[in-house]
């Protein structure tokens, strides 16, 4: 890959694309949202894969039973959907170091689809959950490096005092190793960032209820977890994972604002790295609520 193809790469794509998505989908409820976008922007985005990504929380007991549950739970958003998407089923466990694979049908996948590409046409890899599965293609074949562009929604904005964020500090080792690999990378931070793209109930009542049985579920789901956490008080709710399928459809910044800066590596104690690499990257600093929501919307209900 040649300087200019990097950079090219870093640019937000045009014309219809090939994409993956990577989503630990039933870790909340903001990647149901990301999955439904991404069937419903098919006049750009052409989803050939989507993988289940591992995660481990209250919701799922350890990283298998979370990728499990995902993997569940993408088959119901493609039958609300009405879509035929393949699913692979993720990683069980996270990197063990930054040198070993975690072997899953979604790494294996990944690792052979992404040599159909080439610089000039690249596949798209969208992670919104712990980096897993990408970085272990990476390391089973390093060489996809210059066939892809990975779009990341994972740790904090470079100006948070720390970077504990929930995808990033699940699996640092992992997104080392896709940081530092030398891909494409783009990265839509979550605090001080993309925790604008919030939304309330009564707006997911007005736009999304009573629609279609997809938009439906969609706001109930996102209201009943909402309530529940919030305990009878006022409440919005961050769909974080959206922002990532946006890039994509980020035609004359009318979503994100980003910039090209330096790779600087998360470290083992939640920080980014002083020394930054040569290397650049892009990255997000903001985002445009109100636009991305309408769309959103009109894609969703159309």
């Amino acid at each position: 890959m040649t300087t200019e193809e990097r950079l090219q790469n870093l640019e937000v794509p045009r014309g219809p694309i090939d994409v993956v998505l990577d989503t630990d989908a039933y870790n909340e409820i903001d990647d149901q949202f990301a999955l439904a976008y991404l069937l419903r922007a098919e006049e750009k985005l052409h989803p050939q894969a989507i993988y289940a990504a591992p995660f481990s929380n209250t919701n799922a007991k350890d990283p298998k039973d979370g990728m499990e549950k995902s993997y569940v739970e993408i088959k119901k958003i493609l039958r609300l959907a009405e879509k035929e998407v393949p699913v692979f089923k993720g990683s069980e466990e996270y990197l063990p170091n930054e040198q070993t694979s975690v072997l899953s049908p979604a790494a294996q996948d990944l690792a052979e689809r992404a040599m159909r590409y080439s610089p000039q046409a690249p596949l798209y890899v969208v992670a919104i959950g712990a980096i897993t599965n990408i970085a272990s293609a990476i390391l089973l074949k390093p060489e996809i490096c210059e066939n892809i562009v990975v779009v990341w929604l994972g740790g904090h904005a470079r100006h948070m005092p720390i970077t504990d964020e929930f995808n990033m500090k699940q699996d640092i080792a992992a997104a080392r190793v896709v940081m530092q690999s030398g891909v494409p990378f783009v990265q839509l931070p979550c605090a001080g960032v993309v925790n604008a793209f919030s939304v309330s109930g009564p707006e997911l009542r007005l736009w999304l209820s009573n629609k279609n049985p997809l938009a439906d579920y969609l706001a109930e789901n996102t209201i009943k977890a909402a309530e529940r956490y919030a305990a009878g008080k006022p409440w919005t709710r961050v769909i974080w994972d959206v922002t990532a399928i946006a890039w994509l459809l980020n035609d004359e910044n009318r979503f994100l604002f980003s910039r090209l800066i330096p790779v600087a590596l998360p470290t083992y104690d939640y920080l980014y790295s002083t020394d930054e690499s040569d290397t650049l990257m892009r990255y997000v600093y903001f985002v445009n609520r109100d636009a991305l929501f309408k769309d959103l919307v009109d894609k969703l209900t159309s």
